[in-house]
């Protein structure tokens, strides 16, 4: 059965667009899985403790694979990309940050699988690549469109088009 998941792609160290291009390769190599659309790419103010710009955007894909199989899959890319992690450390500097924001309507809570990602809501620099490709989306939990939560979100860190290559 195949599955339509969103995912975010998030750069800010190295080569952010090649980084980024390096990210969609790997993603449409997984098995039984294709990228559908690509949002535009974009800029945005880093968070936390993070120094760079970022460089963000969302595929959407269709997969065979199950939920909690696509998340080892991503994180084996962000791995093979550079991506080091510290539980302790968040909103930090990094390669490589891939995260399933929608897979299909489900809703899960896992210790380490949470779908929706509970944070979107929350992210302009998420929202607003998600709203090109999926405006009605109604976050399964919330029961808000995707458009409605990007209207709404606290964020206000700039986040523009980005321009580069």
């Amino acid at each position: 059965m195949s599955h339509r998941a969103y995912v975010a792609i998030g750069t800010n160290l190295g080569d952010r667009p090649s980084n980024y291009r390096g990210a969609v390769a790997k993603i449409g190599e997984l098995d039984g899985t294709r990228i559908t659309r690509m949002s535009s790419l974009y800029e945005s103010e880093p968070l936390g403790k993070a120094r760079n710009w970022f460089l963000n955007g969302v595929v959407e894909i269709a997969t065979e694979l199950e939920c909690k199989q696509l998340l080892k899959a991503l994180q084996k890319i962000e791995d093979s990309m550079g991506r080091r992690r510290d539980p302790k450390k968040k909103s930090v500097s990094r390669m490589m940050d891939l995260d399933i924001l929608f897979f299909d309507n489900e809703i899960m809570s896992g210790r380490t699988l949470k779908v929706p990602h509970p944070e979107l809501q929350n992210r302009r620099f998420v929202l607003l690549p998600l709203s090109e490709l999926a405006p009605g989306f109604v976050h399964p939990t919330l029961g808000t469109s995707v458009s409605a939560l990007l209207a709404t979100t606290p964020d206000k860190k700039k986040v523009i088009v980005f321009k580069g290559s």
